[in-house]
């Protein structure tokens, strides 16, 4: 017998670490409204990264079947959910299938459907803070430190073919354990002719230090390693040194976020520009949001949705 109760009214499921101090449990309610979502709420399931298969098989087996689950959004357990659920999908979006995660979590003209919409959400991030054709004019570096879901959907972005010649030359990818790194090289092996991917195992923060000293100026480092959010920490150490004139991006908004305060040590001598991921948190929601409540004029709202997101 599943531990979950059946829900009373439309609900979307938040399937993370730390639910309950995300900024969406107060969002949720005023998006709701302002969409017109009758009834529509917000419900944390929490468990720890890298849970049992058959725990994510529950808590995906009890959505799929409950009349009135209409979906959910999944962070952290991206990877880990897909592989051990997919055969629970009717529908697997091509971006979930080429990444092998799942974000987006819905139902669908009798369809239960599995989507990857971080390609998406974190590109209209990007778009937010990276100049235009910043690779052609500039030809900097990408480190992404981790290798999980965020990594493969920013690699697969920053390399479409549509924008021609202004996709990054050298793309590094840098993560503490191997298995990820072999799969991302998996995943990610012949996107686009003009990038060349490295997989580093860099086992600790000193070891990611020494890929950072190693980037040209005008670079974009990520920190996509769910250090400062799921976990404490930053995968950099204090001595880090960052590259002249480069983009910061921490993808957090919320935690110890020590990895962006280690970059605005930097910020006026190095001349750094930072972002957190606050940008991320909106458009990553919105874009699940309408997924799950079949939203069809999301651009019209986008901005409105953000302008209520930040009051809350």
């Amino acid at each position: 017998m599943s531990k979950y109760k059946a829900a009373t009214q439309p609900t979307m499921y938040f399937i993370g670490v730390t639910t309950g101090s995300s900024s969406i449990m107060n969002v949720f309610p005023k998006w709701a409204k302002a969409l017109g979502l009758e009834n529509a709420v917000i419900k944390g399931m929490d468990f720890p990264p890298h849970s049992p298969a058959e725990d994510y098989r529950e808590a995906v087996e009890f959505i799929k079947n409950d009349p009135l689950s209409v979906g959910a959004l999944v962070t952290t357990h991206k990877i880990d959910l897909y592989n051990s659920c997919k055969d629970q999908f009717t529908y697997i979006d091509p971006y979930a299938e080429q990444l092998g995660e799942v974000s987006s979590i819905s139902k669908k003209d009798g369809l239960f459907c599995a989507h990857a919409k971080d390609p998406i959400s974190s590109g209209l991030a990007l778009e937010n803070f990276v100049p235009d054709n910043y690779w052609e004019n500039f030809d900097g570096d990408v480190l992404l430190l981790g290798a999980g879901g965020s990594t493969l959907a920013m690699s697969v972005y920053l390399t479409q073919e549509k924008f021609g010649n202004n996709v990054p030359s050298n793309i590094i990818i840098a993560n503490r354990s191997i298995p990820r790194l072999e799969s991302a090289k998996e995943i990610l092996n012949d996107l686009n002719p003009k990038t060349r991917f490295s997989y580093i195992h860099n086992p600790t923060p000193a070891d990611n230090d020494k890929t950072l000293s190693s980037l040209k100026p005008r670079s974009l480092i990520v920190n996509a390693t769910g250090l400062g959010k799921d976990a404490p920490g930053s995968p950099l150490t204090d001595d880090c040194v960052f590259p002249q004139d480069s983009l910061v991006w921490e993808i957090n908004y919320r935690g110890d976020l020590i990895f962006m305060y280690q970059a605005q040590a930097q910020e006026k001598e190095k001349n750094l520009h930072i972002e957190d991921g606050w940008e991320y948190f909106v458009h990553g929601w919105t874009q699940v949001v309408a997924e799950v409540f079949h939203v069809d004029d999301l651009d019209k709202k986008i901005d409105e949705l953000s302008d209520i997101a930040k009051s809350a």
